[in-house]
């Protein structure tokens, strides 16, 4: 198990207070949209929901969740070819947001960017309460994170998809799937 150690200071009182099932389902419809499948759990069931997500050889990042880890199975500290040969990716989200089924990958030392990035398909792990409404907030949050020294951060939006040269191509400059799992008990 790994201690929660939040890299930033969202609380209770902060930004949405209790987090309300109208930005949940909100979040669930942006996903649909975008062609994103979002599956909810709880603490207790974590290890039985990720278990059928992940396609070996799988990659991934410690969960900054205490109840929560991932199975022994999951490279934590891969190598570039490992990222290269890695099916599916997994890491927590620092954020969620509601309006645009986005997620918030924040940089760090154990290697979220490229985990996110590199594989077919990157599994998103994010807590109900760090759902955001909309962007105005994820920027305030974003905003509070620089000044607390937190690192750069990412805002992925679905799958990789490009259309430079054509046809429409999913996975050209990150993953071909993305699913979220909403851990609603943390």
């Amino acid at each position: 198990m790994f201690r929660l150690e939040r890299k930033h200071p969202l609380t209770v009182g902060s930004i949405l207070g209790n987090m309300s099932a109208e930005a949940i389902a909100t979040f669930e419809s942006s996903l649909d949209e975008i062609g994103v499948e979002l599956v909810r759990t709880t603490a207790d069931e974590f290890a039985s929901t990720l278990s059928p997500l992940l396609d070996a050889p799988t990659v991934g990042t410690s969960l900054p969740f205490e109840t929560v880890s991932l199975p022994d199975s999951v490279d934590t500290d891969p190598s570039i070819a490992d990222l290269e040969a890695a099916a599916t990716g997994v890491t927590a989200a620092g954020y969620g947001i509601a309006d645009y089924g986005s997620v918030i990958i924040q940089g760090g030392t154990d290697g979220e960017e490229p985990v996110s990035l590199y594989a077919d398909e990157h599994v998103a792990v994010v807590a109900a309460s760090d759902v955001l409404p909309d962007m105005d907030a994820t920027f305030d949050q974003l905003a509070e994170d620089i000044r607390n020294g937190v690192g750069q951060s990412i805002i992925a939006t679905g799958p990789s998809a490009t259309a430079d040269m054509g046809s429409l191509v999913t996975g050209a400059h990150g993953p071909m799937d993305v699913t979220v799992v909403l851990l609603e008990d943390k």
